[in-house]
């Protein structure tokens, strides 16, 4: 049996076209099926005889009395599977290709004799009312910053209201993020809503507690929200249907970042800070579309605090023998002269910085899980003179700074392993004195040139004066006086 719109359908692409084929196969149905209703000239509706009749043997029917079984048993199976275990049990009674007919079968009987299902409400958003925030992993997007991939989450929030949004990229799901993600989504709004919601699965709001059901907005996150002038608010445990207007908006926002770097021709920036710039472009033309709405809730919208909370979190640590400080499980390196020191660690989203009584002594990318952050600088002058201590060095990857000094080392352990330790070292040394790209370049030189990059032959390069040019060309100032005579000529 057709339907009424199929009906309309072979009518419309009939009086079109003449060709009862061409109609029926736009209108989805047979032949004959169309000639028939052309020659009747009436559709399912004005004839008024539903087709109830079966015009084949029914292919199910030696297995539709356990299908039933099952659906009422466990109405959660997948037709398919239920399909391939009953064809299976029944092999010589059942068609394997009436897998279709069964599916159709299987989820009409769950209409009309099944459980009921979930029902989800529509929820009524109150303008400038509340900001929904949470992360999502961007690594997707395939982002390289100088050509090394950036693994990287989104820290996004979302008015429901108005569906304004704002990201920033960040390296973990953690309260450094959530305090950067969130000031810079007001201070692009311009204002406060009233609540600050988030799930009960962040350690970045919540005291996550083991084997204990009770989980509570943790201090630091209370005093944020206080000095914002918010309200904490959290959705139900398990229950991110809640969160749906920041959960649904992350899809589309990773799918607009995709079409732009697309647009782009490039998913490789100069920096981190450039790549936010090229998020916060994307949010903000996303958020050009909505003015409307969002007028409504910026009028309402409470007036930003006079400044930011901090957004760095500050530690103190002390310094090992071993020339590292260890911040939240990652060993920085440090000068030598400090160890023994306390220092005071300032922590951000993106960077780690050290100091001394106020004074910056070191400063590092934030490190990410637990790979260590070692400067050559630091602890070259110590490895000189124990060099033995090089082979198993804990942090010796960390002293290949570039893959041309990795290079080198194994050029010369290839030629002479026994001091192939002690003449990198002396390269790494002369990197630390006259410039790690300076000597990288000469390094380079050596390896193309296929010699052993000794230091003491690069030490001779560094002592030769460099070129200078022979011929000092004078500066030429035109004057008119030429152009006056040429023009006196000419009118002569």
């Amino acid at each position: 049996m057709i339907t009424e719109q199929q009906y309309q359908r072979l009518m419309k692409e009939y009086q079109k076209s003449g060709e009862i084929g061409e109609a029926a196969m736009k209108a989805g149905m047979h032949r004959q099926t169309a000639r028939r209703y052309l020659a009747k000239q009436a559709g399912p509706k004005a004839l008024g005889q539903p087709h109830t009749w079966r015009t084949r043997a029914d292919p199910l029917e030696a297995i539709w009395p356990q299908a039933e079984r099952w659906l009422t048993e466990s109405p959660e199976v997948e037709f398919k599977a239920l399909f391939e275990h009953l064809v299976s049990t029944h092999p010589d009674e059942v068609d394997g290709r009436a897998l279709r007919t069964f599916q159709r079968r299987a989820a009409d009987w769950l209409r009309l004799h099944g459980p009921p299902k979930e029902v989800f409400f529509a929820q009524r958003h109150e303008p400038g009312e509340c900001l929904q925030t949470d992360w999502t992993n961007a690594n997707e997007l395939g982002v390289t910053i100088t050509g090394e991939t950036f693994a990287h989450l989104l820290c996004h929030s979302v008015l429901p209201y108005s569906n304004w949004e704002w990201a920033i990229p960040c390296l973990s799901e953690s309260g450094l993020s959530l305090k950067s993600g969130l000031q810079a989504s007001l201070w692009e709004l311009g204002g406060v809503p009233q609540f600050s919601q988030t799930d009960q699965s962040s350690t970045a709001t919540h005291q996550l507690k083991r084997n204990k059901p009770e989980r509570g907005f943790n201090t630091d996150y209370l005093d944020l929200c206080d000095h914002l002038g918010m309200i904490a608010r959290t959705i139900a445990v398990g229950s991110p249907n809640q969160n749906g207007d920041v959960e649904a908006a992350q899809g589309v926002l990773k799918r607009r970042l995709k079409n732009q770097l697309i647009l782009r021709g490039s998913r490789d920036f100069d920096s981190v800070e450039h790549y936010a710039q090229f998020v916060a472009g994307t949010c903000r033309a996303a958020n050009a579309l909505r003015g409307t709405r969002l007028a409504e809730e910026t009028s309402l919208l409470r007036p930003l605090p006079i400044s930011r909370y901090p957004e760095t979190e500050e530690t103190t640590v002390r310094v090992s023998s071993y020339c590292t400080a260890r911040v939240r499980g990652c060993a920085y390196s440090v000068p030598a002269r400090l160890i023994g020191s306390s220092l005071q660690a300032h922590v951000s989203e993106q960077t780690v910085r050290f100091a001394y009584r106020g004074e910056q002594v070191a400063c590092y990318p934030r490190s990410t899980g637990k790979v260590p952050c070692i400067d050559y600088r630091h602890v070259i002058a110590s490895l000189i003179r124990k060099p033995g201590a090089f082979a198993r060095y804990i942090y010796r990857e960390e002293m290949f700074p570039r893959p041309v000094f990795r290079q080198a080392y194994d050029r010369l352990h290839g030629a002479e392993e026994q001091t192939a330790n002690k003449h990198y070292l002396k390269l790494l040394q002369l990197a630390a004195d006259h410039g790690e790209e300076r000597i990288a370049g000469i390094v380079g030189a050596f390896l193309r040139a296929g010699e052993l990059p000794r230091a003491t032959l690069i030490s001779e390069q560094l002592e030769q004066p460099s070129l200078k040019p022979s011929v000092q060309m004078k500066v030429f100032t035109p004057t008119l006086d030429g152009y006056d005579e040429l023009i006196r000529e000419v009118a002569s």
